[in-house]
């Protein structure tokens, strides 16, 4: 896709947003089943329904401007996955220990998130693109949202365990 626009490089960031949250949600059942701690499992459930929610909010926005979700693939995201893997999924480490490393791993994925829909919301503000805005400020609000409860997970839980 040649970018000559603002608008061309907005749809182009949608679409990768769309592919970056296919991918998180593809891995996401894989770190409940690694997770060992109760209230990370059921954090991370919640965040699967927040994760399809804004993946349904992309491919409107996609559809809105005339253009179709897939055709991406979020190189970005795909490393991110990778590491999820490697480093939580894949990890040979004590019980605690692995739920801390779940935690980071999910909230590195996170904020791949917060700055795609931060910038998309500075892209649709930009444009002009009003109701896009209010989706994407929505979105990130969640983001947000999740993001400081897996914090307090884990600073008020995991890490506590996982030092013991």
């Amino acid at each position: 896709m040649t970018m000559r626009t603002l608008e061309d490089l907005y749809i182009d960031q949608i679409k990768d947003m769309w592919s970056a949250n296919r991918q998180m949600a593809d891995v996401i059942p894989e770190l409940i089943e690694s997770a060992h701690d109760e209230e990370l499992k059921a954090s991370l459930k919640r965040s699967q329904k927040g994760i399809d929610a804004h993946t349904r909010d992309l491919a409107e926005l996609c559809e809105r401007h005339g253009a179709k979700p897939g055709g991406e693939h979020c190189k970005g995201m795909e490393g991110l996955v990778s590491e999820v893997r490697k480093h939580a999924i894949e990890l040979d480490a004590d019980r605690d220990v692995q739920d801390a490393s779940i935690i980071t791993q999910f909230q590195r994925m996170s904020h791949y998130g917060i700055a795609g829909f931060g910038t998309a919301k500075a892209f649709a503000k930009r444009l002009k693109f009003n109701d896009d805005a209010k989706t994407l400020d929505k979105d990130l609000d969640s983001i947000y949202g999740c993001d400081s409860y897996f914090t307090k997970l884990a600073i008020t839980d995991v890490n506590k365990d996982a030092a013991a």
